[in-house]
């Protein structure tokens, strides 16, 4: 008999579900296992993977993205086990959690279901590992910002049950989906998960009809999982806001008296539009901030230049500049810096102050190349132009500078940050991690190597690169002070890594490299994504600067067709199918230059081209080298590239 059925449902994270299918493997050997994925059609390459590497796995392919819920059920419906393991693909279970959470069940009859201790990828601990439910108040402290402000009341934060403690077993209201055990007799007398529901919210559910049954939920501290959080969907988008209390909402309606849902629905509906809009002026304001300082510094030196010009220069000559100078001439001069410097990739995370000066040249060779067309009511000195540039300049750079320095105590803005890096497992393993790290070009300092406890270090590792063993570990941090440790899960159990990542806290990132994988994964907080380091698809076609200046192409294409449309019927092959294309592509629906073939669900998502990356090629190529070709116009895109496939293939721009 099967005693335990496992339900993953995936959507487009390939790297995060290989790594938790191999720590389900790890903690499935003592017990009679079934272990289902299902995938919400997925573009990333993951039901190939799934296919390749766990032939034990049951998958089902959906053709479309059925939500959370009803892909459970799917696999539900054909488990057979006694009980059945909701669990999220960005997690990592200990080789043990299925056994201890198990015997619990086995012990407490009366446990319809089950949910354990639940960490970020920096060990801290999750609060969703138990809440409880969202009753019209507790609704309202958690929504106006009461339960983040007083953590531990049992009235204020009763959302997450912040009054008892994370480090015992409890009896609690609601359990978290990304990992929920239940009962598989208790779902079938309570029904399945409420499809109404497509994502979020279907685990307060389902804890409520558990709890409304006769039957408990129950939190176990005895064992623990990472829950890296967020990979499917961004936390901080109004699109999270809106389908997470919209999913509160449904619950509402459902379960509480009209009196009481109608109190809460209210709550509810202005919270989404509280959070909404914060969510809004957060994102306006990270956009803006750097662009709004640039352009208050530039308007008030070229103010301050303009008086000086007028006062000190020009005094004698009694020149003066009308109104038009400060609202449209000095406004018109700054849009075109801004913009130039944002072209040249300025304004992107992290960007160098080479960037930010070469935007602040191309804006004033652009506006010295229109000065030269204007009126001669409009041409003003061209002293006040340089002015500005050589101000923006210092300015520009300047803060940024001293922004940097601020923040991280040195003044290496600009310079790529180099990571300071632990890796331990064994050094075979570590070296092929180390390998890794090299191939997908990411500048660190290897710090050295920490070994397994009842391994010896091999002679032909350098003394200076042997720190210690995994004992050591919380030791060896204080020590070498690094920026981040690489778990090898080959040579390191997950509850070691749990362990050393609990005892260490947050003062280093971590990431984890699973069993022959060419992906090192972890993620930095709670409130952040999962990240990787996608070490076999390291590619340029999706760094911003590339995305931003394949679009800037696809238009600047268009904009010289059409107006050269009536000679293009000379030189094209399909004058309306082209007209079709320039429209197509202006709205974003399409770009020139794509992918060729249909196998390349691995490599990063852009618009479907009207050319390809095999066009202007003498010979149709196989669908391997379509393959390769893909693989490398993604690798080593540049905008040029583009420009050369069109050039190629200039007739078929109407196909």
């Amino acid at each position: 008999m099967i005693k335990l059925s496992v339900i993953i449902v995936n959507y487009n994270v390939k790297f995060f579900l290989e790594q938790v299918l191999l720590s389900v493997r790890k903690a499935s050997p003592n017990l009679s296992v079934e272990i289902f994925v299902v995938d919400n059609h997925s573009v990333d390459g993951s039901v190939q993977m799934v296919k390749e590497k766990f032939a034990e796995i049951i998958l089902i392919e959906n053709n479309d993205n059925t939500g959370f819920a009803k892909a459970n059920n799917q696999a539900i419906r054909l488990a057979k086990g006694e009980y059945v393991l909701l669990l999220n693909p960005d997690t990592v279970v200990e080789e043990d959690t299925f056994e201890k959470c198990v015997a619990f069940m086995d012990a407490h009859a009366d446990a319809g279901a089950l949910g354990v201790k639940m960490l970020d990828g920096s060990g801290n601990f999750l609060p969703e590992s138990k809440r409880g439910f969202p009753t019209p108040m507790v609704a309202f402290f958690k929504a106006f910002g009461f339960t983040k402000f007083f953590p531990k009341s049992k009235t204020f934060a009763h959302y997450y049950l912040g009054n008892l403690s994370p480090d015992e077993n409890h009896e609690v209201e609601v359990l978290a989906g990304a990992f929920m055990l239940l009962r598989k007799k208790v779902l079938d007398e309570i029904g399945l998960l409420d499809e109404s529901f497509f994502m979020y919210g279907e685990d307060i559910d389902l804890s409520y009809r558990v709890i409304k049954a006769g039957y408990k939920n129950y939190y176990l501290a005895d064992t623990r999982i990472i829950h890296y959080k967020g990979e499917s969907t961004k936390k901080g988008s109004l699109n999270y806001v809106r389908m997470f209390y919209m999913a509160m909402i449904i619950f509402a309606r459902k379960h509480f008296s009209q009196g009481s849902a109608s109190g809460l629905i209210f709550m509810l509906n202005v919270a989404i539009y509280f959070r909404a809009t914060l969510a809004l002026i957060n994102r306006l304001l990270n956009a803006i901030a750097a662009p709004a300082l640039d352009a208050i510094g530039l308007y008030a030196a070229m103010l301050f230049f303009k008086e000086l010009w007028e006062t000190k220069v020009k005094a004698t000559e009694g020149v003066s500049y009308p109104p038009q100078y400060i609202f449209i001439i000095v406004p018109a001069y700054i849009i075109v810096w801004l913009l130039s410097i944002f072209f040249s990739g300025g304004y992107d995370r992290n960007s160098k102050p080479g960037k930010i000066i070469r935007g602040l040249v191309i804006g004033t060779l652009i506006i010295a190349a229109v000065y030269g067309f204007l009126d001669d009511s409009l041409r003003f000195s061209r002293g006040m132009i340089l002015l500005g540039f050589v101000f923006g300049v210092f300015f520009l750079t300047g803060w940024r500078f001293i922004r940097h320095y601020f923040r991280f105590r040195n003044f290496g803005w600009g310079e790529e940050f180099q990571r300071k890096i632990v890796i331990a497992g064994s050094y075979v393993e570590g070296k092929r991690v180390y390998q890794l790290l090299n191939n997908a070009r990411i500048n660190f300092q290897h710090l050295g190597f920490v070994l397994p406890d009842a391994e010896s270090y091999p002679n032909e590792l350098r003394e200076e690169e042997r720190l210690g063993h995994l004992n050591q570990l919380t030791d060896l941090v204080e020590l070498y002070r690094p920026d981040e440790i690489i778990f090898c899960s080959k040579d390191i159990s997950s509850q070691q890594i749990i362990s050393q990542m609990a005892a260490i806290g947050s003062k280093v990132d971590y990431k984890i490299v699973p069993e022959e994988s060419l992906s090192v994964i972890g993620s930095g907080s709670k409130d952040t994504n999962g990240e990787l380091y996608t070490i076999d698809i390291s590619m340029e076609i999706d760094l911003p600067n590339n995305r931003r200046n394949k679009r800037l192409l696809d238009v600047v294409v268009c904009f010289f067709l059409l107006v050269t449309i009536p000679f293009q019927i000379i030189f094209i092959k399909n004058i309306f199918g082209l007209i079709g294309n320039l429209f197509s592509v202006l709205v974003g629906k399409k770009t020139w230059v794509g992918y060729a073939g249909s196998q390349f669900s691995s490599l990063p998502i852009i618009k479907k081209g009207i050319l390809n990356s095999s066009d202007g090629l003498s010979k149709i190529p196989s669908e391997d080298a379509l393959n390769r070709l893909n693989l490398l116009y993604a690798r080593n895109y540049t905008s040029a590239k583009d420009l050369e496939i069109i050039l190629k293939a200039y007739r078929n721009l109407g196909r």
